[in-house]
């Protein structure tokens, strides 16, 4: 199937981010939210983002603004039937996934494959809530979209071959490089790092170092371009304990309980560098 237009589903982080890719590699992009404001400010966003772009010699100022025109914004759903793919970029709250899921599994045209962006919830419980569930599929970006090489691929119960094999060339044509891993609770990526900021944030909370201590420690010893209780802050405490409770729930390992202080810090609505104030405190972002 040639894919030509695209619908991302949520315009947060992750959300424009994913747009930004689409429509730099000459997709037209329906960006769907709900909310007005929070669209104008991810189209700002990614306005800005191409004019980094164009500053760095990777875009010409043509290009940039090609690919600003090819992004359509949009609070109907509607707006979606149209799309040869879709991808749903949305809070990472199974519940809201599945509803959504079936609104647009009932929207999409029935060969359009459907993608979640989801980082930990299982894709078939996804699938599930579709007529479709052979065309389900996840395809995990990483965060910033535009930067960040990787895709993480993840086969559904009932993902069928040629689904997959269409989502890591379209991977591959945006620039990204594709990795097929299984449906399970965090999937690899975050299966792996949720544990060590987790453990990281049990360190400090039993005083064994201050978070900028314990950041050195793994970034002059284990070389690590990021310390783990900051990357906690720049992904966002909320999803850091969102992902954490699925794997909890879903692998039932003590070692996947979320710390008492990351639940703390989320109830405090301390959620790091979206806030202002994580683990580190950060500036105030001009409106």
């Amino acid at each position: 199937m040639d894919i030509r237009n695209v619908a991302v589903i949520g315009c947060g982080t992750m959300g424009n981010g994913i747009a930004q890719a689409f429509a730099t590699s000459g997709h037209d992009v329906a960006l769907i939210d709900v909310n007005d404001e929070r669209l104008r400010q991810a189209l700002a966003t990614i306005e800005k983002n191409l004019g980094r772009m164009v500053k760095k010699e990777t875009l010409t100022e043509n290009e940039a603004r090609a690919a600003l025109t090819r992004i359509r914004p949009a609070t109907e759903p509607a707006k979606a039937a149209g799309a040869d793919f879709l991808v749903e970029a949305a809070t990472e709250n199974r519940d809201l996934k599945k509803k959504l899921f079936a609104t647009y599994d009932a929207l999409c045209r029935p060969e359009v494959i459907l993608a979640t962006n989801t980082s930990s919830i299982p894709i078939t419980e996804i699938a599930a809530a579709t007529r479709r569930p052979d065309r389900v599929i996840g395809m995990h970006f990483f965060n910033p979209v535009p930067v960040m090489k990787l895709v993480e691929v993840i086969r559904a119960l009932d993902t069928s071959d040629a689904t997959c094999a269409t989502v890591k060339t379209l991977a591959t044509r945006l620039g990204k490089t594709p990795v097929e891993v299984k449906d399970s609770p965090g999937f690899v990526s975050n299966r792996l790092l949720m544990p060590l900021i987790n453990e990281a944030i049990h360190a400090l909370h039993e005083g064994v170092a201050d978070a900028e201590a314990i950041d050195t420690v793994m970034k002059l010893g284990m070389a690590h371009p990021m310390g783990p209780l900051r990357l906690a802050d720049f992904i966002g405490l909320d999803v850091c304990l969102a992902i954490t409770e699925v794997l909890w729930q879903g692998l039932g390992q003590t070692k996947y309980l979320p710390c008492p202080l990351l639940r703390k810090m989320v109830a405090a609505g301390h959620l790091g560098e979206k806030s202002g104030r994580g683990f580190f405190t950060y500036p105030e972002k001009p409106k």
